[in-house]
């Protein structure tokens, strides 16, 4: 009998017409800590984004705890320089009795002190991505790994918004969507505006805006955010150093000081600031989809 056979979610949907979401356990609920959950089109940047930030809010002097929510567990590695064991793999091991765990075989120390955390996830079609969020919570919660902490920033899959991996929102005081400057990016942020939205008639979450990632030009994602109400808080332009520093398995803060590499580090370290100083709870109106192609779309 598989975990979920014992404990099955709660599928009761609370978060809109049609939904059927996976609540966590309201025990499990993150105090004391700044809680951002970083969302965007797959392929993005959000984990590039996340561990830059991390890194910076380190440099600001913050406790910062970095959680991937990706069965690809590679939310972290800049900041290990290793793809850690995953919270789901690690508890198969004992086979799901958490209390034969100890902190230091799911929370690893990456650049800056930056605790990292992969939950993982199910095998593709066999489970649900919110009981693993829910169990890691949970676990970071039973070994107060969560008392000493200033900051929780949630890597998420993609740009998906079902059930299992909006559940981070459950737990976030703020999402950030990571979009670049064109029609696809901007298309999955507006699905994503709508799923935060959703989620935020029952729950403390709130739309801090958007980075503008690996992108010349802002000129298409700051026409979509007059459009909706929405807010372009940085910009990361599309520089080789980033690439580079994916190669090399290190944050921006690890890597020489390059013009390019110093600029970027001055704009996650501006971002930082932004998020931990508070920012308007904006509340955008998605649009349809047939005006989101009308406003992007070319004549």
């Amino acid at each position: 009998m598989s975990p979920l056979d014992k404990n099955p979610p709660n599928l009761t949907g609370l978060d809109g017409e049609g939904s059927v979401q996976v609540h966590q356990d309201p025990t499990a609920r993150i105090e004391g800590a700044k809680v951002f959950s970083v969302y965007g089109k797959g392929g993005i940047g959000k984990s590039t984004t996340s561990s830059n930030l991390s890194a910076a809010f380190s440099t600001l002097g913050k406790r910062v705890l970095q959680i991937g929510c990706d069965p690809k567990h590679d939310s972290t590695f800049t900041l290990t320089g290793s793809l850690v064991p995953t919270v789901i793999d690690i508890l198969k091991e004992v086979d799901f009795h958490p209390e034969e765990l100890r902190p230091e075989d799911f929370v690893f120390e990456g650049w800056g002190g930056v605790q990292c955390v992969e939950a993982g996830g199910p095998p593709a079609g066999t489970g649900c991505g919110g009981y693993v969020v829910g169990q890691t919570v949970k676990l970071l919660k039973q070994h107060h790994m969560l008392d000493d902490t200033d900051v929780v920033i949630f890597d998420v899959l993609g740009d998906v918004v079902c059930g299992g991996f909006a559940a981070p929102l459950q737990h976030a005081d703020r999402a950030v969507i990571v979009t670049a400057n064109d029609f696809d990016s901007i298309y999955a942020m507006n699905r994503i505006i709508a799923a935060v939205q959703a989620k935020s008639a029952n729950y403390k979450v709130r739309l801090a805006g958007c980075v503008a990632n690996r992108s010349r030009n802002t000129d298409e994602v700051d026409r979509f955010c007059d459009q909706v109400g929405f807010k372009r808080i940085a910009h990361m332009p599309d520089v080789d150093a980033i690439r580079r520093s994916r190669l090399k398995k290190k944050t921006l803060f690890e890597m020489d000081d390059d013009e390019d590499i110093v600029r970027c580090r001055a704009e996650y370290v501006r971002l930082a600031e932004t998020l931990w100083n508070g920012t308007e709870a904006l509340a955008p109106e998605p649009l349809p989809d047939r005006e989101i192609f009308e406003l992007l779309g070319f004549d």
